[in-house]
């Protein structure tokens, strides 16, 4: 993906510039830029999408937690001086956004979750990946997904190289241990942003009932399932995403400027 990443003040992010709204896009744990591609694609001239890299494993071991991701946001948008945005969440990037909202309601135009932890998740199983088992990363990694094809050899090598870096591997497993006592099931009636949920119908990390339990608990939602599709719709069905979204932005922004 040809896109140029800025660095500034610390951060490490991408922005298209566009004059639109803003469109915050939070990738998850072993996201990268890549995962967005297509969101990128779609909606870069309509709106000013942002994607900031998320530290997860340059932050100090201390720090390391999904607080810590949020209060990395929040420096992040304050420095940027975004007033109202779009988030989008794929994963561990949905559970941010969360407590993004939940932390700063009046800086949120909607939300959109995907794939989004925070009720509940089952990323790898009961026992982290195996170091230096190439294939059992390449299985774990293509489960991912309904299609296993979408598992590039590209993104299985990140993963591989992400389990096999001994400090980013103790900061994923202080990140997942992190996000799992963030339950956020009795905060989320507290979202009042419009909310929109795009779950794959074959899911195994976040599988569709925590989309359905998602929708229950946030009283402005609405939930669509894709079909043939794993833990990634952005990736993995992008036309029918991007048009959900673009439906549903469109609607939110219009309803905005009614009002």
């Amino acid at each position: 993906m040809n896109v140029t990443v800025k660095e500034e003040h610390g951060f490490r992010y991408i922005e298209s510039g566009a004059e639109g709204e803003t469109l915050l896009l939070l990738h998850g744990l072993f996201g990268a830029l890549s995962n967005f591609e297509g969101i990128i694609n779609r909606f870069s001239k309509e709106y000013n999408v942002v994607v900031p890299i998320l530290p997860i494993y340059e932050m100090p071991i201390f720090e390391v937690s999904v607080s810590g991701l949020v209060e990395f946001v929040t420096r992040f948008v304050n420095y940027k001086q975004y007033d109202k945005v779009h988030l989008v969440g794929n994963s561990l990037g949905g559970h941010v956004a969360l407590l993004y909202a939940l932390a700063h309601p009046v800086r949120i135009a909607s939300i959109t979750l995907t794939g989004s932890s925070g009720l509940f998740e089952s990323a790898f199983g009961s026992a982290f990946p195996k170091r230096g088992d190439y294939e059992y990363i390449k299985k774990k990694t293509a489960e991912t997904f309904y299609n296993p094809e979408v598992a590039t050899k590209e993104l299985v090598d990140e993963v591989f190289g992400i389990v096999n870096d001994r400090n980013k591997a103790i900061r994923v497993v202080a990140t997942a241990k992190s996000a799992v006592r963030h339950n956020l099931g009795d905060k989320l009636h507290q979202i009042k942003a419009p909310t929109l949920l795009i779950w794959g119908k074959q899911d195994i990390v976040t599988p569709p009932f925590v989309g359905e339990k998602f929708h229950e608990l946030i009283k402005d939602s609405r939930l669509y399932f894709l079909d043939e599709c794993g833990h990634a719709p952005m990736m993995e069905k992008q036309e029918e995403f991007n048009n959900i979204l673009d439906e549903f932005l469109k609607e939110v922004v219009n309803a905005r400027v009614e009002a």
